[in-house]
């Protein structure tokens, strides 16, 4: 969520039971003008916190000139003082994946003993600090939400904001097809002629959660009346989405401990 409209963008998915104090939205937005101006970044978002034993992460992405492609991921502790995550790789998020396990400890330079021998002997250590910024990319991968049409894709193909959006309307906000992976797509490829007939390019170049496996990984409901709509991942418990109907105000949040939901499947 836009760090210009931190704190209304907070009370929308505050139901969830998330919420920061009253210092800590103050010090995130002083914090976050001052990174702009530092990295020169185009905009600043908050991602979320990610849960820690001893000390939990708060995460900040940092965008440039592609809205999708060109983030910078940073964390910190107290809201003021941000540190840079490495990029995470294919190599890298295997080797996380292999060797970590459990809550995150809230110490980025706890080292995890690695559960294969053949990790153990190339040497490469794998930090927390690494596994947090693997847990925050494939997060992004698989929960980063948006509304269908408030992004374009030039005929460059960077992506930016769509100035034109005004929102989706109440009938369209109910539906979960109407609400795209803020990622690379991977099933548009899959679709056929007719289907693509009906997409418009510049704005359907996403994949929608209608087409999630398995069927019901989201939950789609209206608070407020019908003052805004949420959206809640039941994969990545922790993630909410909110949109508010007729205007270009969305955004998604991440409150967790960074542990996938493996066992959705069977509890449907």
């Amino acid at each position: 969520m836009d760090c210009r409209t931190l704190p209304c963008s907070l009370d929308f998915v505050s139901g969830g039971g998330f919420t920061l104090s009253s210092e800590q939205k103050a010090a995130l937005q002083t914090s976050m003008v001052t990174l702009a101006k530092d990295y020169k970044f185009k905009r600043v978002l908050f991602w979320g916190k990610l849960l820690g034993v001893r000390a939990d992460y708060y995460i900040a992405q940092g965008v440039t000139e592609d809205e999708m492609r060109d983030k910078t991921t940073l964390y910190s502790f107290n809201c003021m003082d941000w540190y840079l995550l490495p990029v995470p790789t294919e190599e890298m998020i295997a080797k996380v994946s292999a060797a970590s396990s459990g809550h995150f400890t809230g110490d980025p330079s706890h080292i995890y003993e690695p559960a294969e021998r053949n990790l153990q002997e190339e040497g490469e250590e794998i930090t927390e600090e690494k596994r947090l910024a693997a847990t925050v990319f494939t997060i992004d991968e698989e929960a980063s939400v948006v509304p269908r049409g408030a992004f374009i894709k030039s005929i460059h193909g960077t992506v930016q904001i769509n100035r034109c959006f005004e929102g989706l309307s109440l009938s369209e906000a109910g539906r979960l097809k109407n609400y795209l992976h803020f990622t690379e797509s991977k099933n548009l490829e899959k679709k056929s002629i007719l289907e693509m007939a009906e997409l418009d390019p510049s704005i359907d170049f996403l994949d929608p959660l209608s087409e999630d496996v398995p069927k019901g990984s989201w939950s789609l409901q209206f608070e407020r009346g019908d003052a805004v709509c949420v959206i809640r991942s039941l994969v990545w418990l922790g993630l909410t989405f909110y949109h508010v109907p007729l205007t270009s105000q969305h955004g998604y949040v991440y409150v967790g401990n960074g542990l996938k939901n493996l066992y959705l499947p069977f509890m449907l």
